[in-house]
């Protein structure tokens, strides 16, 4: 469960960076010199909200080798090595997509898929999950992580990361300009936000933030019901993908890095709305009630 947590994570970075230097640069003044101006103020925080988000994607796939210290395969040392790479290239091939880069890393079971386009793409698996499944599993676990790549689901999920970010920044702001107003309302007004519109904004952000990673949550977990489809389309058959999620269901799924864990085959946590997949029975569900 790797790729959308490393990536909204990075994302709150960049929009806390761009944010904050955005007040440091007197962008806030310009936009409440002269009261609130709305249609300014939403521009600036598209500029800013798409931006980081956009700025995230392009990073993704760099910060994914990093956080995991995934090991790109460039010449296969082994057996397995040139299997792993083989069947990554035959379901790319059938996905119609490019030859994505594949990596493996230390860890107990898991997968995943990032990368800023199809063309620039990674697949990775760890060195647990090659241990503790069949080849067919781990093919399916493949598929499944291809599938997310034809879908375009790191693009799609920047675009909603980055509508999600535009209300953040607009709505936070609207409300500390409120908050401030009400604080002064005894004072005259200097033309400028005051303390409390700089407390408020930041503090408001980040309750935001919290409360927009369950939208981005939420669009994450349907999303690998689709991968699970598209990885059963793939290899024309759906058992595997079944076997395999069953076999998950009974290993000690690795715990990736939080800042990874939306684009890994397994994932989860106790609260489901901040949960970027959906439970392994509800998938096994709707892969075996499909027709």
């Amino acid at each position: 469960m790797k790729r959308v947590f490393l990536f909204v994570l990075t994302n709150f970075a960049v929009i806390a960076v761009l944010s904050v230097s955005a007040r440091l640069l007197g962008v806030d003044r310009f936009l409440t010199g002269n009261g609130l101006d709305l249609g300014m103020l939403l521009a600036f925080a598209a500029l800013i909200g798409f931006g980081g988000s956009f700025i995230s994607l392009l990073m993704s796939k760099t910060m994914a080798k990093w956080s995991t210290g995934a090991r790109v395969i460039e010449r296969p040392s082994s057996q397995e090595e040139a299997w792993l790479v083989d069947t990554v290239r035959q379901l790319s091939k059938k996905a119609g997509l490019p030859m994505p880069e594949v990596a493996v890393f230390e860890g107990a079971p898991n997968a995943f898929a990032t990368g800023p386009s199809k063309s620039k793409s990674l697949v990775a698996v760890s060195t647990g999950l090659m241990q503790s499944m069949n080849k067919k599993e781990v093919e399916a676990v493949l598929a499944h992580e291809v599938a997310h790549i034809q879908n375009g689901d790191m693009v799609t999920l920047t675009l909603i990361q980055g509508v999600v970010n535009t209300f953040v920044i607009f709505l936070a702001r609207v409300l500390a300009y409120a908050v401030d107003s009400f604080l002064r309302r005894d004072e005259e007004s200097s033309g400028s936000p005051g303390i409390g519109y700089w407390i408020s904004s930041i503090a408001f952000e980040i309750l935001f933030g919290i409360l927009a990673s369950i939208i981005v949550m939420y669009f994450s977990r349907k999303r690998e019901y689709r991968a699970d489809a598209g990885a059963a389309a793939l290899m024309g058959d759906r058992r595997p993908m079944i076997d395999a999620l069953r076999a998950l269901g009974g290993l000690q799924a690795g715990q990736l890095p939080k800042e990874m864990a939306a684009s890994g085959i397994t994932g989860g946590g106790m609260m489901a709305l901040f949960s970027s997949h959906p439970p392994l029975e509800s998938r096994i569900a709707a892969l075996e009630s499909a027709r």
